[in-house]
């Protein structure tokens, strides 16, 4: 049993995979989905981007980001939703990172197996060189 603080309420609750707010919290949530999903609904709105289904429903960005993150909406059905990289803020459909930091990461890391890799060949050099005497 994980108890822990409501993070929008300070609340005490249960945590578990399904839920990271209290129940009251969470009801909450689940009335601001309704709104947005009735929203997106209609076929005009389809092509709304979040800022335009916040104006229009007033349910709060960080949230219609919430429920895009955790997969309630399809984004194939609304081509203008998306959602921020974790490191420079672009706007992305999938994953956590933008192409453009992903590429960065993969790059660094790289360079991270390089550098390690020349280090393990420096110390076997080092180690046959003091052995020879």
């Amino acid at each position: 049993m994980d108890l822990q603080n409501c993070p929008k309420c300070d609340s005490l609750y249960v945590k578990n995979k399904f839920r990271d707010v209290c129940e009251k919290c969470w009801r909450e949530e689940e009335a601001a989905y309704d709104t947005v999903a009735k929203y997106m609904r209609k076929r005009e709105n389809r092509a709304a981007t979040v800022v335009q289904v916040v104006e229009a429903t007033g349910v709060q960005e960080d949230l219609i980001l919430k429920f895009i993150r955790s997969g309630r909406f399809q984004l194939t059905q609304f081509p203008n939703f998306g959602y921020p990289c974790d490191k420079c803020g672009a706007v992305i459909r999938e994953g956590r990172l933008c192409a453009s930091c992903a590429g960065e990461l993969m790059a660094d890391l790289r360079t991270v197996q390089k550098e390690e890799q020349r280090k393990k060949e420096l110390a076997k050099r080092a180690t046959f060189f003091t052995h020879r005497d």
